[in-house]
């Protein structure tokens, strides 16, 4: 299978006035084309790091990051990102800040101002999809922070990117929303098929969501573990009551654990 994502033996320091800290050593890491990978780790492990080497954010020590058989070398234009906090303008309307990304991004750039019509009825297409029908015109204030992450998923995907990057997309929701928004994310990733990475602290997100599961050890973090989720699709919120759900749960758990007092 063609991968889309490959992280080969790449490091990277954080250089400040009060030194230098080693945030990933010798990390590998590759994501076949259309698979859903999840990234977990102690805190401080370098996940969020990981993300940003991938998107072009930041340049590593050593090693290299291929997406789609090219080289990053600076931002990447064919992802898209969505963090925990929505980081929605508040003086932007729902589908204005959904199409802020094609105000940005080439080649859609260039076209906007002669599509934009078109742009604007995919944005309305794609907020009915995550259930905000008839939520375009309202403000992000106006909004639930459940609402809120949906537009901003949303946001990530109106250009229709190769690669969708996640970091912590849903931690400051509520169990409820949280578990809601799962079901969202998977008919999204389900209908349209692009590769997901998803950086998480929740091990039952992890593996709900996930083909595959990735475990880094603590600071510098690396790849120590690489766990198949061989639980059938598509899934329902019911599986995380199943004994084989709990036990790719608990064997993640024992992992961190383990790397976490290494």
């Amino acid at each position: 299978m063609t991968s889309s994502v490959d992280i080969d033996d790449v490091t990277l320091t954080y250089r400040g006035a009060t030194g230098a800290v080693l945030a990933l050593q010798g990390t590998s890491l590759i994501v076949p084309q259309g698979e859903f990978a999840a990234v977990v780790g102690p805190s401080g492990c370098g996940k969020s790091s990981l993300m940003k080497l991938v998107t072009g954010l930041l340049p590593p020590d050593s090693g290299q990051i291929v997406i789609f058989g090219n080289r990053v070398r600076g931002p990447v234009k064919i992802a898209g990102m969505a963090f925990q906090n929505p980081n929605l303008l508040p003086w932007r309307t729902v589908t204005d800040n959904v199409l802020l990304p094609l105000e940005i991004v080439e080649p859609h750039r260039n076209r906007f101002r002669r599509n934009k019509a078109q742009y604007r009825s995919e944005a309305v297409a794609l907020l009915k999809t995550v259930g905000l029908d008839g939520f375009g015109q309202r403000h992000p204030w106006e909004l639930s922070g459940g609402m809120q992450q949906r537009a901003s998923l949303c946001r990530a995907l109106i250009h229709h990117p190769a690669l969708l990057m996640l970091d912590e997309p849903f931690a400051s929701l509520d169990a409820f929303t949280r578990e809601e928004l799962w079901l969202v994310l998977r008919d999204l990733w389900q209908k349209i098929g692009f590769t997901v990475i998803l950086v998480t602290h929740d091990l039952r997100e992890a593996t709900f969501l996930a083909d595959r599961v990735h475990v880094m050890s603590a600071r510098p973090g690396r790849i120590v573990m690489s766990k198949a989720v061989d639980l059938p699709r598509p899934r329902e919120l019911d599986i995380c009551f199943e004994p084989r759900f709990i036990d790719i749960v608990h064997e993640l758990r024992a992992k961190i654990g383990e790397v976490r007092n290494a």
